[in-house]
């Protein structure tokens, strides 16, 4: 995905439409993770990352890389996803998570399917501050600085927050029986 992202947002205004196909593609999937990780809402994570992206077309600003322009846009994504919280709030079943992460076959090995099922589980559990920055480093692969701007903190906090959710994490994990092998 390396300069795909920023040289498809360039061209977007220039009238190319093939850019915002590259860009939904780019980022739309893991945009709605995100975005479904705060809210726990399927159709408002969808609607939360078109929004986000519709908003990022429209503000015509100048990127250094990829890097930036990706960490800009999940920012936007989380002050929606605040926002809509601000409005809604509300439980969603479990069931609901594998249509927006899609679900690889159906007869996979249920013992996967537990631990997956557990995983989601132990991360429901964990304050929303580790949630986020777990999300963030591990499921979605920002580096510390870019988490900082996502979550307006500095990076001691960000370390911090890290290391606090690791070992909740690992504690919750431990209580539902899945070790550091089985993951």
């Amino acid at each position: 995905m390396a300069e795909i992202g920023v040289s498809s947002y360039r061209r977007f205004p220039k009238g190319d439409q093939t850019a915002l196909d590259q860009i939904l593609i780019s980022y739309s999937d893991a945009l709605v993770r995100f975005a479904y990780s705060l809210v726990h809402n399927s159709h408002a994570a969808e609607d939360i990352a078109a929004e986000s992206i519709a908003i990022l077309l429209m503000k015509n600003k100048t990127f250094r890389d990829e890097g930036h322009m990706r960490a800009y846009l999940y920012k936007i994504a989380r002050y929606k996803s605040m926002d809509y919280l601000r409005l809604h709030r509300h439980f969603v079943p479990l069931e609901d998570v594998e249509k927006v992460l899609g679900s690889a076959d159906p007869e996979s090995d249920a013992v996967l399917k537990e631990r997956d099922e557990a995983l989601y589980r132990c991360m429901q559990a964990l304050p929303e501050n580790y949630r986020q920055v777990l999300q963030l480093s591990f499921f979605d692969g920002f580096a510390i600085g870019d988490i900082c701007g996502i979550m307006k903190k500095s990076a001691k906090q960000v370390y911090n927050l890290l290391a606090r959710a690791k070992v909740a994490l690992k504690e919750l994990l431990e209580k539902e029986g899945i070790t550091h092998e089985d993951i």
